[in-house]
C-alpha cells in the first residue's frame, strides 16, 4: 500500500466528495478480496450510542470515523497539489521511493537501501 497514516488524500467518491483530509489510520485487507481501508479525518463519520458507565459516566452520542476503501481516495501531490496516483520506483541505491505519476516528484522512501554484501574473490 502506497497511502500511508498521515498523507493528505482528497476524497473522490460518496458525500464527502472533494474533501481534503489527513489519514489517522490504515487497515490492513482482510477480505480475499484485498480492499484496504482507510480511517480519514472528519470522513464517513458516525454516532455511536454509548450507555453510561464507570468509563462514560454521562453517556450519549460519541461522534466516530468509520474506514473507507483506499480506492476511493487519491493522495495529494505535496510537490504540485494536485491529486495524483502513486507510483513506486527504485534508487540508485537500492532502495524504493513513492513518487507523484502527475508531476514525478518524490513523496517519501518506501524501503531503505539494502546493504550490499562483499563479494568473495574465491
Amino acid at each position: 500500500m502506497l497511502i500511508r497514516s498521515g498523507d493528505l488524500v482528497e476524497v473522490r467518491t460518496g458525500n464527502a466528495r472533494g474533501t481534503r483530509a489527513k489519514v489517522l489510520s490504515v487497515l490492513p485487507a482482510k477480505e480475499p478480496s484485498g480492499a484496504v481501508r482507510l480511517v480519514v479525518e472528519g470522513v464517513n463519520r458516525v454516532y455511536r450510542h454509548v450507555r453510561r458507565s464507570q468509563k462514560n459516566p454521562q453517556g450519549g452520542r460519541l461522534s466516530k470515523e468509520l474506514p473507507i476503501n483506499a480506492s476511493n481516495v487519491l493522495l495529494v501531490c505535496t510537490a504540485c497539489g494536485k491529486p495524483a496516483r502513486l507510483g513506486a520506483r527504485a534508487t540508485t541505491e537500492g532502495g524504493k521511493v513513492r513518487f507523484c505519476k502527475k508531476c514525478g516528484a518524490d513523496l517519501g522512501a518506501l524501503r531503505r537501501a539494502k546493504a550490499v554484501r562483499a563479494k568473495s574473490g574465491g
